[in-house]
């Protein structure tokens, strides 16, 4: 390559987590694709993303209600653990003070499935 005055092109690799402590078993999923709610606080959804910025990567965990379309607790950190999710979910929870029977949707990562996150679902 080198005599032909060529060079590889180098990817950035993909970033990988793993699970911490997770729950056995998956909890039923409840919403079944239906991301309509008829009243506030019926239904949320939870996420992580990540953001990379000059300094390096910030993820950003959300709690977003179905209802309204606003996002009801949110948290930024540095690292993407359990408790970054379990932040944005006392957030919620402290400013939103949901009734029992409240569905709590997430895409079952390692955050949501941790023993840690369980108990402070609604």
């Amino acid at each position: 390559m080198r005599e032909n005055g060529i060079q590889a092109v180098r990817t950035r690799k993909s970033r990988r987590y793993f699970s911490h402590t997770p729950v056995m078993g998956f909890a039923p999923n409840l919403l079944e694709e239906d991301f309509m709610a008829m009243a506030p606080n019926q239904k949320w959804s939870v996420d992580i993303s990540y953001i990379e910025t000059c300094k390096g990567w910030l993820y950003l965990a959300v709690v977003l209600n179905l209802y309204s379309r606003k996002i009801v607790g949110w948290a930024v950190s540095d690292r993407m653990k359990k408790d970054l999710a379990l932040r944005a979910l006392r957030m919620a929870i402290i400013l939103r003070r949901p009734t029992p029977g409240l569905i709590h949707h997430s895409d079952r990562g390692s955050q949501y499935c941790a023993t840690e996150y369980q108990p402070n679902k609604v």
